[in-house]
Order: structure tokens, then C-alpha cells, then sequence
């Protein structure tokens, strides 16, 4: 079996065992999706890309310091309880904008690494159509929740004093990004016929849709209001005994898979196309004997 296809492989291997522990709030292997993120690095490092390496080494990177940092805690370790905030804990609560970004700062960094690096070349009408379909989509989905939650929000004054439209707009507002950053990559990568990492650039568009809910969910407000108009809330598959976040374990499965599909899409040298050179095409061409 080749390096490359043996990495993906056990990348998505681990993928599945850390879905699968979201899915059950019990993690089988803390590890594994650090340990997904590794192989997927080895994997983009050790295999010929057209493109510069730097983008997926850097894009990974940050991923993999991301996964690092959440890592879940030991079953024993104790620590799994609630924290409570009170007045004069010593805690600072995070603005609606910070919380947002906390859940979309490390796909954002990795999206825009690769934007920068295959924009060049990859701009074509056939491919850009779409992706201006799906930004609309992703765009008036978060009107929806913003203008949604906010009429929940002045019908019942009492129970949401505090919360206003501009800190739902502000934890809305980096899914947003990322979701017309996907999309652009999307476009940028099916311009140069990468049409599996394009793939992946689309799922982590779908990824933003999810997140938008998540991120929203961040603002404090009563349950019901928060979930005003929301299509992808936590309780949208009901959560079971066994199967306790299956929204979550959603949200991982979309997101690790979109990282295993770009890099599977962005390490293969076979393409036709190739942004080496500024997204000129190159190709060998036979001398005379």
C-alpha cells in the first residue's frame, strides 16, 4: 500500500473513532483526533502537491494546535462537571463575537491559507455560479436566525434583558465568513479541476450552516428563543441515552471529513492543472531525436 493512501486511510479511521466518541459523550480515545489531524499532516508532507505545501502544512498546523488545546478530559479525571458563573467569580464571560470565533478561528485560518495560495487561475463562471448560490444560501440563512431571534428576543423583554440583536449579528458574524470563505475556495479549487478538495471546501461551507446555530446558541437567552427559526439546534436529531450529542458528532463528522478530502484532493499529483507557476498549465513537451 502507498504512504499516501495508507495515511488517509488511518486518518479517516481515527476520524470515525473520535465521531464516535462526540456521538456518545464518551470519548474512546482521547487522542484520536489529534492523532487524525497528525496522519493527515504526514500525509500532505510526505506526497507531491502542485500547489506550494506550505498552505495545507500551515492550514493543518493550526488544526492540529486546536486539537491539542480541546482535547477531551479523562473519564476519571473529574473534571466533566457544570461551571457556574457568578457575580465577582473572577471569570470573565466572552463577548458574543469571541465565543463565535472560538468555534471557527482554526477552519477560518486554514480556508483563507489555502485561498491565498490557489487563488490564482482558479476563477472560472461555471464554477463561481454555484458558489454564489451557496453564499446566498449561507448569507440568508443568517439573516434568518439574526432577524428571527431578534423579533423571540422583543416579544419577551423580561426573560431576555440583555440580549440584543447586535450580539446575536456578532456571534453569527465568523460562521458568516466562513461559510463565503469555503465557498470562494470551493470555486477557486474546481477552477484548477481539484474537484475532491473542492468537495471538501463545500462540506466546510455546510460546516458554517452548522455553526451558525452553534455559535448563537452562545448568546444568553432563554432556551426557546434562542431556537427561534433555528433548523440545525442542538436538539434537532433528539438526543438519546446512548446517542446524547448527535449534532455535535454531525458537526465533527462534516468537518473532519471536508479535511480529509482536501488534502486527499490537494496531494494528488496526477491532476491536470497546477498553481506553481501562478496558475499557468505546464507540460512536457517532446524534443526531437
Amino acid at each position: 500500500m502507498r504512504p499516501r493512501l495508507f495515511l488517509l486511510s488511518a486518518a479517516a479511521l481515527s476520524s470515525a473513532v473520535h465521531v464516535a466518541g462526540v456521538l456518545t459523550a464518551r470519548p474512546i480515545w482521547r487522542y484520536a483526533e489529534v492523532l487524525s489531524i497528525v496522519l493527515l499532516l504526514a500525509c500532505a508532507m510526505v506526497s507531491r502537491s502542485p500547489g506550494p505545501r506550505w498552505a495545507i502544512g500551515v492550514g493543518l498546523t493550526v488544526l492540529l494546535v486546536h486539537a491539542a488545546r480541546t482535547v477531551p478530559e479523562a473519564r476519571d479525571s473529574g473534571g466533566g462537571g457544570w461551571k457556574v458563573l457568578v457575580p465577582g467569580s473572577g471569570f470573565d464571560t466572552p463577548s458574543a463575537f469571541e465565543s463565535g470565533l472560538s468555534l471557527c478561528w482554526p477552519s477560518l485560518t486554514a480556508v483563507l491559507g489555502l485561498l491565498i495560495a490557489w487563488r490564482r487561475g482558479g476563477w472560472r463562471l461555471p464554477t463561481a455560479v454555484p458558489a454564489v448560490a451557496g453564499a446566498l444560501l449561507v448569507i440568508g440563512y443568517a439573516v434568518v436566525r439574526i432577524v428571527g431571534t431578534g423579533r423571540a428576543v422583543a416579544a419577551e423583554p423580561s426573560r431576555a434583558s440583555g440580549t440584543g440583536v447586535a450580539d446575536v449579528m456578532m456571534a453569527a458574524l465568523p460562521p458568516l465568513v466562513l461559510g463565503i470563505t469555503a465557498l470562494a475556495l470551493a470555486s477557486a479549487l474546481a477552477g484548477h479541476r481539484r474537484r475532491l478538495a473542492s468537495l471538501g471546501a463545500a462540506l466546510l461551507a455546510l460546516m458554517a450552516l452548522l455553526l451558525i446555530d452553534a455559535c448563537v446558541a452562545t448568546v444568553p437567552m432563554p432556551l426557546y428563543v434562542g431556537d427561534a427559526y433555528a433548523v440545525f439546534a442542538w436538539d434537532a436529531i433528539t438526543p438519546t441515552l446512548s446517542m446524547p450529542q448527535p449534532m455535535p458528532a454531525l458537526t465533527a463528522a462534516v468537518e473532519l471529513t471536508a479535511y480529509l478530502l482536501l488534502v486527499a484532493g490537494l496531494t494528488n499529483s496526477h491532476g491536470p492543472a497546477s498553481v506553481g507557476n501562478g496558475g499557468w498549465r505546464t507540460r512536457r513537451v517532446g524534443l526531437p531525436e
